[in-house]
C-alpha cells in the first residue's frame, strides 16, 4: 500500500531540501569552474598576445575555422546563426562555450557506445511494412507519417494495442502506482528529474515490496533535471534497496564532455506488457502537492499490449549506452512478453525515440508532418514555445490555406526568460492566421498535438530547440485511436481555461520591443 502523503509531507519537505542543496551546490560549483577555465582561457591569451602577437592571429584563425565548421554542418540555420555571431564577436569565450556544450558531444564515447547498442536493439525494434501497407488502404497521408518514424528511428508501428489518456497527472499517476504494484518480472522507470519527497515515496514503498518479491527493478534519472532536487546519496540508496540505477550524463565539476545533452524522457514500463509516457516526473508539482506556478497542467498516456514493445527498447538503448550502467544486457528476448493481445479497433500505435546523437530529428519531424498533413485543424499544447523558421513556415502555411491552427502555452512561466522568447514568436504567427492561448490557471506542461480526429501524438517533446536537436525525448504516434477524440476534448477543456491573447501580438509593436523580441530569438537556440 502507497504511503500517506499527510503522514510523510514533513518529513519529506526536509529531505528534499537537504537533497536538493547538495545537488544544487554541485551545480553552482560546474558552473563557476566553467566560467573560471573561460577566464583563464581568456586572461592566458591576453598574456600571449602581449608577448607573441602571432597568439591573436592564431585565436582569430581558430574562430574562423570554427565558423566554417559550424557553417558546413546539417543544422537548421536559426542553430548555426547565434553560434557564428558569438564567435566572431568573442573569438575564446564562443570556442571555449561552443565546445563544451555543441562539440564534444561529437568526441565523447557515448556516441560510440549509443551506436553499438543500437545495433543490438533495432533488429528487435524493426518489423516487416504489413501494419504501413494495411494503413495506405485506410489513409495514405497517415501512413506516409507511420512510415517515416520507422524508416528514420528503426521502430516499427503497432495494432493490439489499448491507448488511455490521462487528462490529470495526479489520475494517471494513480493508475501507473496500481500497475506497478502488479508487476511480476521487472519494472523499469526513466524520468529526467526525481524529487524525493511525497510523490516518489508514494512509488518508492511499492519498489521496496516489489523486490522482495523478487522484481527486477531498473530506474534512469538525468543528473541536471534531478540536481536540484536529490544528490548522490539518493543514487546509493536505491542501490541499498536493490534497486538496479543509473544516473544520467553525471555533472562533474572540473570538466565534463557530453554536457549539453540530457534525458528528459519519461517512460514506466511494466512486464514489458504495459507503459506510461507523457509529461509528469516523479517530483510534487506535477501531482498537485505543491504549486509553485499556479496549476500545473500535465497529461500522459498508458498504452497496454504490443506496442510496449518499443517503450522497453527505447529504455533499453540507453540504459545500456551509458558509461556508469553497471548491468548491462546480453540478450534482450528475455523481457519480450510472450502474452497474446487482441485490442479490436485499438488503432495504430507508435512510440518512437528523439536522438541528438542523430541526424534524424524525429521530434521536429512529427511535428512537422502532423501539421503539414492537416486538413481542418491541428492543436498544440507546449510549454515553451522557441521555433525555428522551418517550423513557423508550416505553422503559417497551414493557417493561411484555411486549418484551424492553434497553440497553448502556460499562463504562469517557470522560467521568465524562456517565457520572454516564448511571447516573442506570438507576432510572426498570429498575423498569418495562428490562434495564441495561454492557460491562464497556471503552468501547462503538457506536450501533444492533435489533428482533423484521427492523428495525434503525445510525449515529452517540446516545442524548442532543446528537445528537438538537444535531448533524449520520446513520444507516441497514434492514428485513429479512441484515445485520439480524449486528446482532442481536453484541448477544448483547455481552450475554456485559457485567454486567447492573438488581437495583442497582431498589429505592430514599437521599436523597442521589436528589438527585444530579435534579441530573445537570437538567444533561443543556444538556451
Amino acid at each position: 500500500m502507497a504511503r500517506k502523503p499527510k503522514q510523510n509531507l514533513k518529513h519529506s519537505k526536509r529531505k528534499a531540501k537537504s537533497e536538493g542543496r547538495n545537488g544544487t551546490g554541485r551545480l553552482i560549483l560546474t558552473g563557476l569552474v566553467i566560467i573560471a577555465q573561460i577566464d583563464l582561457a581568456f586572461i592566458q591569451l591576453l598574456k600571449f598576445q602581449d608577448a607573441f602577437p602571432v597568439t591573436y592571429l592564431i585565436s582569430w584563425a581558430v574562430s574562423l575555422v570554427t565558423v566554417l565548421i559550424i557553417h558546413s554542418q546539417r543544422k537548421n540555420s536559426a542553430i548555426k546563426v547565434p553560434w557564428i555571431i558569438l564567435i566572431l564577436a568573442l573569438p575564446v569565450f564562443g570556442v571555449f562555450l561552443y565546445f563544451i556544450t555543441e562539440l564534444s558531444a561529437k568526441l565523447s564515447g557515448m556516441k560510440k557506445r549509443y551506436r553499438k547498442t543500437l545495433e543490438q536493439i533495432l533488429p528487435h525494434a524493426s518489423q516487416d511494412l504489413t501494419i504501413i501497407r494495411e494503413l495506405e488502404k485506410k489513409d495514405i497521408t497517415a501512413a506516409n507519417m507511420f512510415r517515416y518514424v520507422q524508416m528514420n528511428s528503426g521502430y516499427a508501428a503497432f495494432k493490439n494495442t489499448k491507448v488511455d489518456f490521462y487528462a490529470d497527472a495526479k489520475e494517471g499517476y494513480e493508475q501507473q502506482l496500481k500497475d506497478i504494484s502488479r508487476a511480476k518480472k521487472f519494472i523499469f522507470l526513466e524520468y529526467f528529474a526525481i524529487e524525493d519527497t511525497i510523490s516518489f515515496h508514494q512509488l518508492e514503498e511499492i519498489l521496496v515490496q516489489k523486490i522482495k518479491e523478487g522484481v527486477k527493478i531498473r530506474i534512469i534519472y538525468d543528473d541536471i533535471g534531478s540536481i536540484g532536487y536529490i544528490s548522490k546519496r539518493f543514487y546509493k540508496r536505491m542501490l541499498s534497496l536493490g534497486i538496479e540505477c543509473c544516473m544520467f550524463n553525471p555533472v562533474v565539476p572540473f570538466w565534463k564532455a557530453f554536457l549539453n545533452h540530457r534525458d528528459h524522457r519519461k517512460i514506466a514500463i511494466i512486464d514489458g506488457e504495459v507503459g506510461f509516457t507523457g509529461g509528469w516526473n516523479l517530483a510534487d508539482e506535477y501531482f498537485g502537492y505543491k504549486k509553485p506556478y499556479g496549476e500545473w497542467k500535465d497529461t500522459a498516456v498508458r498504452l497496454e499490449g504490443e506496442a510496449v514493445k518499443n517503450l522497453m527498447l527505447i529504455f533499453l538503448e540507453l540504459w545500456n549506452s551509458t558509461k556508469n550502467t553497471n548491468y548491462r544486457d546480453k540478450d534482450f528476448t528475455s523481457y519480450f512478453s510472450t502474452k497474446k493481445f487482441n485490442f479490436k479497433n485499438s488503432g495504430y500505435v507508435q512510440p518512437y525515440p528523439v536522438n541528438p546523437l542523430s541526424l534524424n530529428h524525429t521530434g521536429e519531424d512529427v511535428y512537422m508532418n502532423i501539421i503539414s498533413s492537416a486538413k481542418k485543424y491541428v492543436y498544440i499544447t507546449t510549454p515553451y514555445l522557441l521555433l525555428m523558421d522551418e517550423m513557423k513556415k508550416a505553422l503559417t502555411l497551414a493557417a493561411k490555406r484555411g486549418v484551424d491552427v492553434r497553440i497553448i502555452t502556460p499562463g504562469i512561466p517557470d522560467k521568465k526568460l524562456v517565457y520572454k522568447i516564448t511571447r516573442s514568436y506570438y507576432g510572426p504567427l498570429v498575423k498569418e492566421g495562428v490562434l495564441i492561448y495561454e492557460f491562464t490557471p497556471g503552468f501547462c506542461h503538457a506536450k501533444q498535438v492533435v489533428s482533423d480526429d484521427v492523428v495525434a501524438t503525445c510525449g515529452t517533446v517540446n516545442f524548442d530547440f532543446r528537445s528537438f536537436y538537444h535531448h533524449f525525448e520520446n513520444g507516441v504516434l497514434l492514428y485513429n485511436c479512441p484515445a485520439v477524440n480524449d486528446i482532442k476534448e481536453d484541448f477544448y477543456n483547455l481552450f475554456a481555461k485559457s485567454r486567447e491573447v492573438s488581437s495583442e501580438y497582431k498589429f505592430q509593436r514599437g521599436f523597442f520591443k521589436r528589438f527585444m523580441d530579435g534579441i530573445y530569438r537570437l538567444l533561443a537556440p543556444m538556451l
